[in-house]
């Protein structure tokens, strides 16, 4: 892969990165807060509206701006400009049709999808705020695809970021003002929910703005091409062909959490014998440790979105060596960024959950347990979300479907059987979901290895960041249950003691792990040259 091909990658990403790292912030800001001003109940009243948006707007976007992508990218490699504005000319008006109606539906069987499917009669109202977000998403995806098989990121950071500061700004003024006002839960949880629909319509305009750029700044290098340009009807079925299965990949995983919501909320109610409310308050401390999840995956999603196309674009010039370089070099990274995250949050899950989260002593037993395995979980979300990027790179958009479709009966399994018994009850949850990310992740790397051509490196890309975490998890484990024994003679066992030792640890566990990572060579020069100002940092930190 040339340099500039590669650079061209890793800036995407990088900018990707960046604005995943600040909409996480930004989310934390919003999120955390929020779930501690709600109580439990309400907390799940909100994650079972947020589930079902999660679900259609996976059905109706998902594979939009993958398909978009790879084959704006592909159109694009051979010098084909035209196709690659038709593609989205024809998918435009057909996902925004198809958003409409999903729009729609939602809004009129809001009670009937919250009672008795999902076994939360209150989480309607919040199902009916979200729903005009389906629509604004649909057109939000074609404009993304678009752009990024341009390989221009900014303008999905940009829209990424308008989305998340009014999901924040929004979300949590309405909450605040909703219960100020004496609202009920119901309201309170749809009043959270309302900046998401926001700030999906208000990005539109923007990436409009960006689209139009895009188009004059690749109208100005659009070369001849001699070859005919396909017909509106051939271009859908193309751009259908591509999505569907993309999509199907991308919803299976959402509607495998709208399933577990359904199974564990009636397994909770009827084998374990709770009521209503204890299965709501169990669910609600669920979701928020559920709401820590997906943290270090934002980091890689941009990856994912980066190298696809990137490597559609090297395998249509058949340079299987370039795409084998970016497949190794975003393996690692993923490696490098997740492996330690998941680590971090299982090993030191106490002290976070029970400082954002906890109210009792008993919530902070059963958060912390549920938030350990999902700290583990987190690193096999984002080891699936590489491995699917990569196999639909490379072509076989249809292979995730068997994965997940595999993983997700392992988690519905796991589910019914630990949630229906009383004396583990929703500790079964994560434990089903983190059966459903592990089986996903080993059977897409099965099809790497057999199906792609340009195979990765496992033992370079796997083996070193592996020993590097398992040092780090020992020492931030060591340091803060020694810290917390040594504090609590001077500061007490309370929340700020707690707080001061878990920063402590983290702040060394991170020191450690840096070192690590450098002494053993699993972060090279060569990585680094790849990285904005790594060359600079390299030299500094003496990296060879």
């Amino acid at each position: 892969m040339s340099d500039t091909t590669k650079q061209t990658y890793m800036r995407g990403a990088a900018i990707l990165a960046a604005t995943a790292v600040i909409s996480k912030i930004i989310s934390g800001l919003y999120k955390i807060p929020l779930l501690s001003m709600l109580d439990d109940e309400t907390a799940g009243y909100y994650q079972v509206a947020y589930t079902v948006y999660m679900l259609l707007i996976a059905i109706s976007t998902a594979g939009i701006p993958v398909a978009l992508s790879r084959l704006v990218s592909s159109a694009n490699a051979l010098g084909n400009r035209n196709l690659a504005r038709r593609y989205f000319n024809v998918a435009l008006p057909a996902f925004a049709l198809l958003g409409l109606v999903l729009s729609l539906i939602v809004y009129r069987f809001a009670d009937t999808i919250a009672a008795d499917i999902l076994s939360t009669p209150a989480a309607a109202a919040g199902i009916r705020v979200l729903s005009p977000a389906i629509f604004f998403g649909c057109v939000v995806g074609v404009y993304r695809g678009y752009t990024q098989g341009h390989n221009q990121m900014l303008p999905t950071a940009v829209s990424q970021l308008i989305e998340v500061i009014s999901k924040a700004g929004l979300g949590l003024l309405l909450a605040w003002y909703l219960i100020s006002s004496g609202f009920g839960n119901p309201v309170v949880s749809a009043g959270a929910n309302a900046g998401i629909a926001i700030g999906l319509g208000i990005g539109i305009p923007v990436l409009i703005y960006f689209k139009r750029k895009t188009d004059r700044t690749f109208r100005l290098d659009c070369a001849p091409y001699s070859g005919g340009l396909m017909r509106r009807k051939a271009v859908l079925k193309q751009i259908i062909q591509v999505s569907v299965p993309i999509a199907l990949s991308s919803t299976f995983i959402s509607l495998m959490t709208t399933i577990d919501t359904a199974i564990v909320k009636g397994r909770l109610m009827y084998a374990a014998g709770f009521s209503q409310d204890d299965a709501d308050a169990l669910y609600g401390i669920y979701s928020k440790g559920l709401s820590l999840l997906n943290l270090s995956s934002a980091l890689i999603m941009p990856i994912a979105i980066s190298i696809i196309p990137v490597i559609a674009a090297a395998i249509t010039k058949r340079q299987h060596a370039s795409a084998r370089n970016v497949t190794d070099s975003s393996l690692k990274i993923t490696n490098i960024l997740a492996m330690p995250a998941g680590i971090g949050i299982s090993v030191l899950a106490y002290p976070i959950y029970t400082l954002l989260f906890a109210t009792s002593e008993e919530t902070a037993a059963i958060g912390s347990t549920i938030l350990s395995l999902f700290g583990i979980a987190s690193y096999f979300i984002c080891m699936q979300l590489l491995t699917t990027a990569l196999l639909q790179a490379h072509g076989h958009e249809r292979v995730p479907i068997l994965s997940f479709a595999v993983g997700g009966l392992g988690q519905i399994i796991v589910d019914y059987i630990l949630v229906g018994n009383p004396s583990i009850n929703i500790l079964g949850s994560p434990v089903g979901t983190l059966t459903c990310y592990v089986t996903i992740t080993l059977v897409n790397l099965l099809f790497i290895v057999f199906k792609v051509k340009s195979k990765p490196n496992f033992i370079k890309t796997f083996i070193k960041p592996l020993l590097c975490t398992a040092v780090m998890g020992v020492a931030a484990r060591a340091v803060y249950e020694l810290l917390h024994k040594i504090g609590s003679d001077v500061l007490g066992s309370g929340r700020l003691a707690m707080a001061l030792c878990m920063i402590a640890a983290i702040v060394i566990a991170v020191i450690v792990y840096g070192i690590l990572i450098i002494a053993t060579k699993t972060v090279t020069q060569d990585d680094m040259r790849y990285v904005p100002k790594g060359d600079k940092l390299a030299k500094f930190l003496k990296i060879k």
